[in-house]
């Protein structure tokens, strides 16, 4: 019976540490952020990746791992706006020389792709930004996202795929 307590993945268990640790949680969250927003989603991430990974975390352990999934996922969003952020100063920055017919021409592609891009299923989305913008490799971003490197390749297909397709030229 005292093992059936200490299991994370028995429902019961699972609600309880929630019950404990998702007020501290959202409150380190919200610290960290200044966003209600992505602090509800992180700790709704959180605890999803615990439920998926019950079976391999510590009952002892599950503060610990719980503060640490958290911070992960906060420092890549952070990661991500910075990325996203750095590109936008950089597409700035390069289009100060080019004629004003080259900027419409390349700002409307660049909404088109935008566009596409929020039209991808989130995973690939997410696989296809991590790998053409921020220039991960494959496997960097299946250790990332806790996925096979096929699953990744697979994504990447189906994205470039429907990127080719949508834009109508190589990306």
């Amino acid at each position: 019976m005292l093992k059936k307590l200490k299991d994370i993945c028995n429902p019961e268990v699972f609600d309880e540490i929630f019950k404990t640790y998702a007020r501290d949680l959202k409150q380190f969250l919200y610290f960290k952020f200044k966003d209600r927003t992505k602090t509800d989603d992180v700790l709704q991430d959180t605890f999803v990746k615990l439920w998926t990974n019950c079976n391999k975390v510590a009952y002892n352990k599950v503060k610990s791992y719980l503060f640490t999934v958290a911070n992960h996922l906060f420092l890549d969003i952070k990661r991500h706006e910075k990325t996203v952020q750095n590109h936008e100063n950089n597409f700035v920055n390069y289009n100060q020389t080019e004629s004003p017919e080259f900027l419409l021409i390349e700002k409307e592609y660049f909404e088109k792709f935008q566009n596409l891009l929020n039209r991808l299923p989130e995973r690939q989305r997410e696989i296809f930004v991590l790998n053409r913008i921020e220039k991960k490799k494959y496997k960097e971003i299946a250790e990332m996202l806790d996925i096979s490197v096929k699953t990744v390749e697979k994504h990447m297909h189906n994205a470039l795929i429907f990127m080719k397709e949508q834009l109508g030229r190589k990306i």
